[in-house]
């Protein structure tokens, strides 16, 4: 374990420091707004196994991780400098993000490095919410302050499918505005969901909830994160019936076991949707996570070249339509 992980970093500290030329550029499409996270702890990325807990054996906790060693660990970012760690390491790696988050927050975020910085952010819980203050706030950001995708829509995590009709405004709003959406389905709860996470629900993460969604709004453009793991054959299901759809490898890439990791985007692959498949972090807390995981890419050898472009660049910049002058 410990010599993959050298041997991952090493490689991305070559492409950062590659001094015929910068390094080739690179997009991450789903990044978060965050400042400070005081519950974060050193973490060995692709740990082998998720742990079976016990209620009878008092407080279980919130991640079901094993307890593994690596060198080296990916450390959370000292206190106060996160945001200011993230972005020296897309300067260093010639990144650009899409950051999710409440609107001043990525503004912050977009104000420290508007060239590196594409803003996103998406309306909250559906329970004990206004939505029509929502749906206001999500059309000034999009049509006033800039903003480009709306997520991360964790709809998940409440329970609730991404077709249910409360939701059905915010969606029509973007297909309105043209603007793409980028909703987590798949990966949540680090195995231990039932502990940490009582109302979010495995089932629905399944990538074939976005058809009724799909059917009413043709124009619609969406960002599966986390590319519906590990729902692989519905995945591959809902891509085959529609083109407007895209999925990114975000979390997935550095919290499951790399052998799985790897198989997962190649049966994307092999399918024949490499062009669809884009390359993110969900960072979070440890501004390491970026050169480890664009090194697992770099990495795979059950990919060419060319594929290796399409999911670090190539797919996201078609997909958030960027401007190939800048």
């Amino acid at each position: 374990m410990s010599l993959a992980i050298v041997s991952l970093l090493g490689a991305g500290e070559a492409a950062a420091q590659n001094t015929s030329a910068s390094p080739s550029p690179i997009i991450d499409v789903h990044m978060h707004a965050m400042a400070d996270a005081p519950w974060a702890v050193p973490v060995c990325p692709n740990q082998a196994r998720f742990e079976a807990s016990d209620p009878k054996n008092g407080p279980e906790a919130p991640f079901g991780w094993s307890k593994e060693e690596c060198s080296p660990k990916l450390y959370p970012a000292p206190k106060g400098e996160y945001m200011k760690a993230v972005l020296a390491e897309m300067e260093r790696l010639n990144v650009r993000g899409v950051v999710f988050g409440d609107v001043e927050a990525v503004k912050k975020w977009h104000a420290a490095a508007p060239d590196r910085v594409i803003p996103g952010t998406a309306f909250g819980r559906i329970e004990g919410t206004d939505a029509a203050k929502q749906l206001r706030m999500l059309e000034v950001a999009f049509t006033k302050d800039g903003f480009k995708v709306m997520g991360e829509i964790g709809l998940q995590y409440e329970g609730v499918s991404p077709s249910d009709m409360r939701v059905d405004q915010y969606f029509a709003l973007a297909e309105k505005l043209d603007i793409p959406v980028a909703i987590h389905m798949g990966t949540g709860g680090s195995g231990r969901a039932n502990v940490a996470m009582p109302t979010y629900r495995g089932s629905m993460g399944n990538p074939l909830l976005l058809e009724e969604l799909l059917a009413r709004h043709p124009k619609l453009r969406v960002q599966v994160m986390h590319a519906g793991y590990p729902m692989i054959d519905n995945m591959l299901t809902l891509l085959q019936a529609n083109s407007h759809v895209y999925v990114d490898v975000a979390g997935l890439i550095w919290s499951y076991p790399r052998k799985e990791v790897n198989r997962y985007i190649a049966r994307l692959v092999d399918a024949g949707f490499g062009d669809r498949v884009m390359y993110g972090t969900d960072q979070l807390a440890w501004p390491g996570l970026m050169a480890y995981s664009i090194a697992l890419i770099q990495n795979a050898d059950y990919l060419s070249p060319e594929q290796k472009r399409d999911i670090l660049y190539n797919n996201a910049a078609r997909f958030l339509r960027l401007d190939p002058a800048k």
